[in-house]
């Protein structure tokens, strides 16, 4: 049997209203309305951030792969027993880069050829670095470019001027250098060799059984072992050192932007991209001087061909 909650009159659904004598009214109270959706507040215009950009990224593209040419003269320079850098120039390379084509050109100049060093006369070209620095601190680089501009008939932008105890450290902080002998040369057999900084300095200096000419060679070796070195990601973790021990022993000219033009340029072209070139026995006439120096003279029609293969593009 079911049983069943008798009716009270009174009770009454709680939704409904009802009239006195016990019947349900209609809900006459308006149906609440849902909340409207709050206005979204205006969203900043992003067209001028993206002009900036653009305007940064066209305005870096133009310094990076801009269409002009950079030349610059790296010296290779001993410091001299008084502490000073009143020293002939031992390395001379004339370092060019056309960044849109990825162009890299290297040429080794001689140190013991007779040029017009400007203000002193007829000299060997390694000399202009010694004469401008004698005559005040950081003479040295100016004189020894004007040299190179007004011989070979060149623009040169600037100069980057380094010491051999730079090297050593750099080359140290790197973990060696791994330098690839096509024959054998300096003590070394042909093939794979890995010389610390000290070795590497002896390596690219060694003057027995050689002349110039032989060093030049070994100077280009060994730069593009570094560059082979320094693109190994093996290497990496070691850059910032290496990069703080050359800047210890490297000043320059050139404007801060030009650094990151040459960087690309010789990442794009790679070790074995570069155009290395130095003057040859065959571009040399040798001579005594009246003083009886034994000095090398420019034969202009074997060079200038050269000269317009590696600036003249």
């Amino acid at each position: 049997m079911e049983f069943t909650q008798p009716h009270d009159p009174g009770a009454t659904a709680p939704h409904l209203r009802v009239a006195p004598d016990g019947f349900p009214l209609a809900d006459t109270q308006p149906t609440p309305r849902a909340p409207a959706a709050p206005i979204p507040a205006p969203q900043p215009r992003r067209r001028p951030a993206i002009l900036a950009g653009v305007l940064l990224g066209a305005a870096l593209s133009l310094v990076l792969l801009g269409p002009w040419r950079t030349t610059v003269l790296l010296l290779g320079v001993d410091r001299a027993p008084q502490g000073t850098l009143v020293a002939r120039s031992d390395t001379m390379i004339l370092l060019t880069s056309l960044p849109p084509s990825a162009y890299v050109g290297m040429l080794s100049l001689p140190r013991d050829l007779w040029v017009t060093v400007p203000g002193v006369g007829p000299g060997r070209i390694n000399t202009a670095h010694f004469y401008g620095e004698s005559k005040a601190a950081g003479g040295g680089p100016p004189l020894a470019v004007q040299t190179v501009s007004e011989a070979f008939g060149l623009t040169v932008d600037g100069y980057a001027r380094l010491t051999f105890s730079g090297i050593v450290e750099s080359v140290d902080a790197l973990g060696g250098v791994v330098i690839d002998l096509p024959t054998a040369m300096s003590g070394y057999t042909a093939g794979e060799h890995r010389l610390d900084g000290t070795q590497a300095l002896a390596f690219v200096r060694d003057r027995a059984g050689s002349d110039d000419f032989s060093r030049m060679q070994r100077a280009q070796l060994f730069l593009r072992a570094v560059l082979r070195q320094t693109a190994n990601p093996l290497t990496w973790p070691r850059l910032p050192l290496a990069t703080a021990a050359l800047l210890r022993s490297l000043d320059s000219d050139l404007p801060p932007w030009e650094w990151p033009r040459l960087a690309l340029a010789v990442l794009r072209a790679g070790p074995d991209g570069i155009d290395g070139r130095t003057i040859t026995r065959a571009m040399v006439r040798p001579f005594t001087t009246d003083q009886g120096a034994q000095v090398l003279d420019p034969n202009w029609e074997s060079i200038n061909p050269v000269l317009m293969e590696i600036f003249g593009q």
